[in-house]
């Protein structure tokens, strides 16, 4: 498996806007309550680490529209199940950021939180925190036989971008059928405590602090193989996920107000991120001399 992913963050960056892209993401029997593009399903480790780290206001949940097999009603919704309780990922957060990928002209596009605008590179990709899945992709992909989105850029924008399709050997965090409850897809315990009007917050793209916290925590504590969740381990993800106040919770704010009044300059990245403690990415050029 090798990709080119030089000036392109197509698994990182919205660009439906910038090409006719069929909408991958609403194939099979459910429906994601959310329009987030690409949302990157984190294992309970991986939720362990980001708030362990400072990092829980990063996070955000998806739960989806049941549309045919075991469902709940939550506030008047049908959402998607695992033994009469919602089911639901937990992804990185994405926000509107300056970026032109695929040599574009620059503009507003959700981006995933963690990608520096102006390399188009992830800032935390040597770090501890960094996702099982982002340090697999396109692996699974490529062992599931399933459209890459590095496919689909060479597809739709043109260029090579995944130069050798082989599968990689070992798949460890695949995580696919029963064996992914508790470890990446998660089990909210209480479904009475959802109907506040939180899936309608979801469908508009606007949980609040609280909503995030109160899915995170519950796959922070997680058994796997199981729909238990442990109590005490809740709890104190729950208080570390609200009391996170991370360069990225800091950054979003600043993201959404000037994504409606700045022009798109990647160098923006500069002022609202690494101004309030992002790491630094060593650009394209220190990576070809390596």
């Amino acid at each position: 498996m090798e990709v080119d992913c030089e000036n392109c963050a197509g698994c990182c960056v919205d660009w439906r806007a910038l090409a006719d892209v069929p909408e991958h993401e609403r194939r099979g029997p459910q429906e994601p309550l959310d329009d987030t593009y690409n949302l990157v399903p984190l294992t309970r480790e991986d939720v362990r680490a980001f708030v362990d780290a400072g990092l829980g206001d990063a996070m955000t949940p998806r739960l989806w529209r049941a549309r045919e097999g075991p469902s709940v009603e939550v506030d008047g919704h049908q959402v998607a199940a695992v033994a009469g309780k919602p089911a639901f990922f937990v992804g990185l957060r994405k926000v509107p950021k300056p970026v032109a990928p695929f040599d574009t002209d620059p503009r507003w596009l959700p981006t995933c939180a963690f990608l520096d605008p102006e390399t188009l590179q992830c800032r935390i990709h040597d770090d501890p925190e960094y996702p099982a899945e982002c340090g697999a992709y396109p692996g699974h992909n490529l062992a599931l036989d399933v459209e890459t989105e590095c496919e689909r850029v060479e597809e739709h924008v043109g260029g090579d971008r995944l130069l050798d399709d082989t599968p990689p050997g070992e798949t460890a965090a695949l995580l696919f059928g029963p064996e992914a409850v508790g470890q990446k897809v998660f089990v909210y315990p209480e479904p009475d405590d959802l109907a506040d009007g939180l899936v309608d917050r979801l469908v508009a793209g606007e949980p609040t602090d609280v909503d995030r916290a109160r899915f995170v925590a519950v796959a922070a504590a997680s058994a796997p193989g199981t729909t238990a969740v442990e109590p005490t381990k809740r709890e104190q993800a729950y208080e570390a996920t609200l009391d996170a106040d991370s360069w990225v919770g800091r950054a979003v704010a600043d993201w959404a107000t000037r994504a409606d009044s700045d022009d798109p300059d990647p160098a923006l990245g500069e002022r609202v991120e690494a101004a309030r403690g992002a790491p630094e990415t060593p650009g394209w050029d220190a990576l070809r001399s390596e």
